[in-house]
């Protein structure tokens, strides 16, 4: 059988990427091929715990659900979680190599190509068809130099190109076609062909677009994916908003810090047909609350200052004295404690700082991120409920509270001794359906209206969906010419 190496690019960043991939590999993987995602660079902080104990985005996770398999550090060999607006920490392989500003980062990526391309081999050994996802846009034309996101990598790896455009934005075929135009003609010769993402309407209105867009360039238009309204997919690195119920009435503010990480963690919220999810931002009038959750951060002491600097610290206290709820998670957790103290500079210059002071816990940043997927128990008030989640920090937080969790066996976490503020690692604490109802019963809404949803089944369906939309609107047997022949097509 013919190996397959398709890879997807994008006009823009957000043009739809990351589903399209997710759908092709769970259409491939409905037809019984053997297939496995990629990305050779992605940007993120949102990100996910691999069975190596790695680090990888998120979206590759998303992926290999997809596709059947459980995520992998050869999934994406790079991944930038950025700390600063210039600098970003640089994961290879699952483990962090070094802090980078940008300029140093350019500079080393020609270091980077032959592991990149060594990891997609390695991928290859394991799996037949591997379906790539570019990042950002392939005609940022000050970004060409030694690439190894999008084209630069297609090159090197001899793939095929489609480019995805989202119409939603507007100015589709100015995309498409400018997008195109700025290639070279190696690069050009990659592209087998157009799609057009998120279209609302009568898709035959295209038509003439289509047509001129094809004489052109030559490329044909594989086909126009409708707009999937309720969609949920998680997000690579944007929060999504939420569309809220008309009788969703118990109010949760996420504090929106300027390195927050991981905000996946509130999508069982934001989707809780009784939950009103509010992500506040600098300069936003501060709404009314019965939960606040202080999310995790890549940069705990920075965000902890500008928590203060906004003057969020006094938000939360004047909540806590109302009788309101808190809880922290990871960054979120160290900064409702007494101190943080990173001697060795792990998350910018040593030093130490107070924390809010509501949990009785001290944090000490230093040694190995610790990466690792967990399961165990949440109990609160002698109610007790299954969990699971993964853990991605630095350092430790001794506790002499209460603890709520028992993770992998070992007890985590804390809970105040007034029993209103609540703090632990786990990301991903609300997708299990009877831990979500656990903590929200704690912290305020009634039994009657617990109804959480239970992720990995959201996710799964929506998985599903996009990949019936892909069979019913793109031209399969021209984008998998050559594969379309074997037993698996037929099935």
């Amino acid at each position: 059988m013919n190996r397959y190496k398709l890879m997807v690019q994008g006009t823009t960043s957000d043009a739809g990427k990351s589903v399209m991939v997710a759908g092709l590999c769970r259409v491939l993987a409905r037809k019984h091929f053997d297939v496995a995602p990629f990305k050779p660079q992605n940007m993120a902080l949102n990100s996910a715990v691999t069975i190596e104990g790695g680090e990888i985005g998120r979206a590759q996770a998303v992926q290999a659900q997809a596709a059947g398999l459980k995520p992998s550090i050869l999934m994406n060999p790079v991944l930038l979680k950025p700390n600063t607006d210039t600098g970003a920490q640089v994961i290879v392989r699952g483990k962090v190599l070094s802090d980078m500003d940008a300029r140093e980062y350019h500079a080393y990526k020609p270091k980077l190509l032959a592991m990149v391309v060594e990891t997609f081999d390695d991928l290859g050994k394991q799996f037949e068809h591997r379906i790539i996802e570019g990042a950002g846009s392939p005609a940022e034309i000050n970004l060409r130099d030694n690439d190894i996101a999008n084209m630069g990598f297609a090159e090197a790896v001899d793939a095929k190109v489609v480019i995805i455009a989202d119409i939603d934005r507007g100015g589709v075929f100015a995309h498409l076609y400018g997008t195109y135009a700025l290639l070279s003609p190696t690069e050009q010769a990659r592209v087998c062909g157009f799609i057009i993402n998120r279209f609302r309407g009568d898709p035959s209105l295209l038509d003439s677009g289509l047509t001129w867009l094809t004489e052109k360039t030559g490329v044909p238009v594989l086909g126009v994916i409708p707009y999937l309204k309720g969609l949920y997919l998680e997000a690579e690195d944007a929060i999504n908003v939420q569309q809220t119920d008309g009788d969703a009435h118990f109010k949760v503010v996420v504090l929106g810090l300027p390195r927050i990480s991981n905000h996946t963690d509130f999508d069982a919220l934001r989707l809780h047909p009784k939950v009103d999810l509010t992500f506040v931002r600098p300069g936003d009038q501060w709404p009314n609350a019965d939960l606040i959750i202080v999310p995790g951060s890549k940069s705990t002491r920075g965000d902890l200052a500008a928590l203060r600097t906004q003057g969020w610290d006094k938000q939360i206290a004047r909540h806590l004295r109302f009788g309101g709820k808190v809880i922290g998670i990871c960054g979120g957790y160290q900064m409702l404690g007494n101190k943080i103290s990173d001697p060795n500079g792990v998350e910018g210059p040593a030093g130490e700082c107070l924390g809010l002071g509501y949990l009785n816990i001290d944090t000490r940043l230093q040694g190995t991120k610790q990466l690792k997927q967990v399961c165990g128990t949440v109990e609160i008030n002698g109610k007790k409920a299954t969990i699971s989640g993964y853990e991605i920090h630095v350092g430790e937080s001794h506790s002499n509270d209460l603890q709520p969790f028992t993770l992998n066996g070992v007890k985590d976490g804390a809970i105040s001794s007034c029993g209103n503020i609540l703090g632990g690692y786990l990301h991903g604490m609300f997708d299990d359906p009877d831990a979500c109802n656990l903590l929200l019963h704690w912290a305020g809404l009634e039994t009657a209206h617990s109804q959480a949803s239970d992720m990995d089944q959201l996710r799964e369906a929506g998985l599903d969906r996009v990949a019936d939309a892909i069979e019913a609107h793109l031209d399969l047997d021209t984008l998998f010419a050559d594969i379309r022949g074997s037993l698996s097509w037929k099935k």
